[in-house]
């Protein structure tokens, strides 16, 4: 096994250096390794034919990383939020993941989001992964330059799955990183065209989304109630009214309070403040620790009360918001 490397001496300013390689046969090994690299936690490693051995690759830098996961025999554990954006390409074996309670495989020989803003739990079997690694900031800067809305925390449809075309796409921006490492390698100009491509490619793949409207609301009976979740959406941080959203949407009072509930099975101003809470989360897992508090976020998105505003964050993703700050 050969330590992770990463050299800074690149020069100030510059991403550091990333190149490192895990392998072994022992189930106990692998969990030390791989569930150490994505700080995962209850992580379950077994062989499915006597047999087990797995090989973990990475080169790049800190901005981008290419990887390659390859293991013979069963893994199954947890992934924390607040890493990079990761997206996996899986060609051979078998892969699923659960997240928020959904649990669904993922499909072959396309490119695949792994859950960016969520805890995830997965199992893959016999795996051959390869996977890009993008750093959050570096995605942020890349989007900044195609829209103003990057200035805003970014947000993702893992679900999505991106077309034959877009799916070459990538491929031929995978192929372009791994021949500029070979050729010139994590310091060249051809390494930095490759990587800001792959920036570029995954944009199209997964388009950035602040809020992406539940597909339900998709459905011709809900186009008055989509108008008043868009409203939510627009105006999250202000005292939004239910007779605001009436207004919105051409609905009685009572009809947005029987729509949310139809649809949401939550009050209009519970969806508000699961919204809100999403925005806070976003914020955080942007935020450096050193500069700036939890409070301030919280208030930012209209919660006065802090501590009813934490009981609510706990509820709703199952750790604390100083947690979430400090990954």
């Amino acid at each position: 096994m050969v330590d992770p490397l990463m050299d800074e001496t690149e020069g100030f300013g510059a991403p550091a250096t990333v190149r490192f390689e895990v392998a072994g046969r022992s189930p106990e090994d692998a969990v030390r390794d791989l569930g150490g690299l994505y700080g995962g936690d209850h992580w379950v490693a077994r062989p499915t034919d006597g047999a087990f051995d797995y090989r973990y690759t990475a080169l790049g830098d800190t901005e981008v990383t290419i990887r390659r996961a390859q293991l013979r025999g069963s893994l199954h554990g947890s992934v924390p939020t607040g890493g990079d954006h990761v997206v996996a390409w899986i060609g051979a074996g078998s892969a699923e993941v659960e997240r928020l309670g959904e649990r669904y495989p993922l499909p072959r020989e396309t490119p695949v989001l792994l859950p960016p803003d969520h805890e995830y739990t997965f199992w893959t079997t016999d795996h051959d992964l390869r996977l890009v690694h993008l750093d959050r900031e570096f995605v942020r800067r890349v989007a900044a330059t195609r829209t103003e809305a990057a200035e805003q925390p970014l947000q993702f449809d893992d679900r999505r799955q991106p077309d034959s075309e877009t799916a070459r796409r990538w491929q031929g921006a995978l192929t372009a990183l791994a021949r500029s490492l070979r050729v010139g390698g994590p310091e060249s100009t051809a390494w930095y065209a490759a990587k800001a491509m792959a920036a570029e490619v995954f944009l199209d793949a997964f388009p950035p989304q602040h809020d992406h409207l539940p597909a339900v609301l998709g459905h011709p009976r809900n186009s008055r109630l989509r108008a008043a979740v868009q409203y939510v959406h627009d105006h999250a941080a202000d005292a939004v009214t239910v007779a605001e959203l009436s207004e919105a949407s051409g609905l009685s009072v009572r009809s947005v309070q029987e729509s949310f509930r139809r649809v949401f099975d939550v009050s209009p101003l519970t969806y508000l403040r699961q919204v809100r809470l999403d925005r806070v989360r976003a914020d955080l897992l942007e935020l450096d620790a050193q500069a700036g508090t939890v409070g301030d976020v919280a208030r930012r998105w209209g919660f006065a009360h802090l501590g009813r505003f934490s009981a609510s964050y706990v509820e709703r993703f199952g750790e604390y918001p100083k947690q979430t700050l400090r990954r």
